[in-house]
């Protein structure tokens, strides 16, 4: 993979940003396809949602909807992903970010995405339960 320091395309986002990112996606119940899907099409949460959401390859089981939306919900927080928008107002659609973008290109020259640490989901847990950007305001 890429190292984050060394790629000149990521100067524009804090390391930080990136690495949090990064935790986060590795950390989520979503596999690799669901952001290739993404990076080309919003997808919906009820085909990302239970049974649909495996059998598309979107998941690695069956997750609840909630679930799902929660998780969504915060890769929206760490800059992965953004909600479609269409005339309307709001769909229940994702799409990746730039950022999303990029950490998908990263993945895509290291030909897979890598499996989080327990370090890992232990400091994705405190970053979602602590939420330091709502302290700093």
């Amino acid at each position: 993979m890429t190292s984050v320091k060394s790629n000149p395309i990521f100067a524009r986002y804090p390391r930080r940003t990136i690495l949090r990112a990064e935790r986060a996606v590795r950390c989520s119940p979503f596999s690799p396809a669901l952001f290739v899907t993404m990076c080309r099409e919003g997808v919906a949460l009820g085909a990302i949602a239970g049974e649909s959401g495996s059998k598309l390859g979107y998941t690695r089981r069956p997750v609840a909807e909630l679930v799902a939306e929660s998780e969504l919900l915060w890769l929206i927080q760490v800059g992965m992903l953004r909600r479609e928008v269409d005339g309307q107002g709001l769909t229940d659609s994702f799409r990746l970010t730039p950022l999303g973008r990029l950490l998908l290109d990263q993945w895509h020259s290291a030909t897979t995405m890598p499996s989080p640490s327990w370090v890992d989901r232990i400091l994705n847990s405190l970053s979602r339960w602590i939420r330091w950007s709502e302290w700093l305001q």
